[in-house]
């Protein structure tokens, strides 16, 4: 499940086109899907600047609803340029798949796919479910590399091969079909123009600046190499010293966290269960989660007021321990405590276990990777080993998680059905809930 709205770029037959994703969201107990666009049509833009206009015009769309959607049409023209993860070479599939089954080759054609295969149930178009329900064979890209090694894989390649060269202009045909461009104003799109080349001019600027750091780091290198051979042990301190002003201007840069939190070193969190939302507590000492609790079960309150109300009057807690614990309790009792959770404290559990049984491809990266951390952190802090053992990667749900968390293309990918894993991790988030305690 995400919560993001991203940019991507497709490569079709007049040329690339750039338009917004959606991946999978919750609205209450719906789901839903979408890309740009309204009714049957699917807002392709032919540049960046374009597809910024459209976003900053206010016009409708289906992306209207989506929770992400205001604060989209705020950003800078520059987060709306696709990473190159998300640029899919539509037309270019058929090349691809003629090509040797490398990582890299079954890992972009494994995402082309997926893409693909979304926008034909987005927009209901029955050639290209038709295309992916009546080819199964096609999901064997989805494995990695394993299906195609020795001679049957090289026939199992060779039979995608042959599937998608017959049957893929159809599928060109159904998307570009369903591909319009709405007319937005010259003078908008001029505006996002600009932005856009003032912000490539500032990163090949930045760029220019490290290329230069790292010649000067170079310099520095080899003086200190030549004073190190010539015995100069004054020329070395003093390059020496050179090097030590370079790290404390990197040391200078480093913001640190000067609120009232951040000074007592304790963290408010959000976590979002099937069950509600709740806020707590947490710190870490020598690496220990603590969390405001007791005896492994964690306290957790329904509104950032009533967590303060607690903190005013009771201090029988694991947390109590910490040294800096009073300056939150008396912040609390005269009133000036603020809960402010940041977005990285902010857990949100609910959709994991279906996304998974999606397969990795369709995790949000952070939110399991959050996730992750809340429930080793919560085991940590009950002195229970049983979550550390189930997501290490010898188990199918870690290695599931450990490859969706870092899906590198060399990487052998977990094979489906993933209904195990699914479950599996349903049993991690039922155990954590267990540990709540509402206050």
């Amino acid at each position: 499940m995400a919560s993001d709205i991203v940019p991507i770029e497709l490569g079709l037959t007049d040329g690339p086109v750039y338009t917004l994703w959606a991946p999978r969201w919750r609205d209450g107990e719906d789901e839903w899907e979408a890309f740009l666009g309204l009714d049957e049509d699917l807002y392709g833009f032919s540049s960046v600047a374009e597809l910024v206009a459209f976003a900053r015009s206010g016009k409708p769309n289906d992306l209207d609803d989506h929770p992400a959607w205001e604060a989209l049409t705020t950003l800078p023209a520059e987060a709306f340029v696709p990473r190159d993860d998300r640029s899919f070479d539509v037309i270019s599939v058929p090349e691809l798949a003629a090509e040797e089954p490398t990582p890299e080759v079954i890992a972009e054609l494994e995402d082309t796919l997926e893409i693909v295969g979304l926008i034909g149930e987005v927009c209901e178009l029955v050639d290209v479910t038709k295309f992916f329900n009546g080819n199964p064979v096609l999901g064997t890209v989805r494995i990695g590399t394993r299906n195609f090694e020795g001679r049957e894989g090289a026939e199992m390649w060779h039979k995608v091969g042959q599937i998608i060269s017959r049957k893929w202009d159809d599928v060109i045909d159904a998307i570009e079909g369903v591909v319009s461009t709405p007319k937005v104003a010259a003078g908008a799109t001029a505006t996002a123009e600009e932005e856009l080349t003032a912000a490539a001019e500032r990163a090949a600027a930045l760029a220019v600046d490290d290329d230069d750091l790292d010649t000067d780091l170079d310099d520095l290198d080899d003086d200190l190499d030549a004073d190190a051979e010539a015995g100069d042990a004054e020329d070395v301190d003093s390059a020496g010293a050179v090097a030590d002003g370079v790290a404390d201007d990197d040391e200078d840069e480093y913001e640190e966290d000067d609120s009232f939190w951040g000074q007592v070193g304790i963290d408010p969190i959000k976590i979002i269960t099937s069950t509600g939302e709740y806020y707590t507590l947490r710190c870490y000492l020598d690496d220990n989660p603590v969390f405001l609790g007791r005896k492994g079960k964690i306290f957790v309150f329904d509104s950032e007021g009533a967590l303060a109300r607690y903190l005013a009057d009771d201090d029988d807690t694991d947390l109590s321990a910490v040294s800096t614990y009073d300056e939150v309790r008396v912040a609390a009792t005269d009133g000036s405590l603020e809960i402010e959770v940041y977005d990285d404290n902010v857990y949100v559990l609910p959709g994991i276990g279906e996304d998974i049984a999606d397969g990795p491809r369709r995790i949000d990266r952070d939110q399991l990777d959050l996730a992750v951390e809340l429930l080793l952190d919560s085991a940590d802090f009950a002195d229970d080993a049983t979550v550390r053992d189930a997501l290490r990667p010898t188990t199918p749900l870690g290695f599931f998680v450990s490859y969706a968390l870092d899906p590198q293309p060399r990487r052998l990918a977990p094979s489906g059905p993933f209904d195990n894993e699914a479950e599996a991790w349903r049993a991690l988030e039922h155990d954590f809930e267990d540990r709540l305690t509402t206050k």
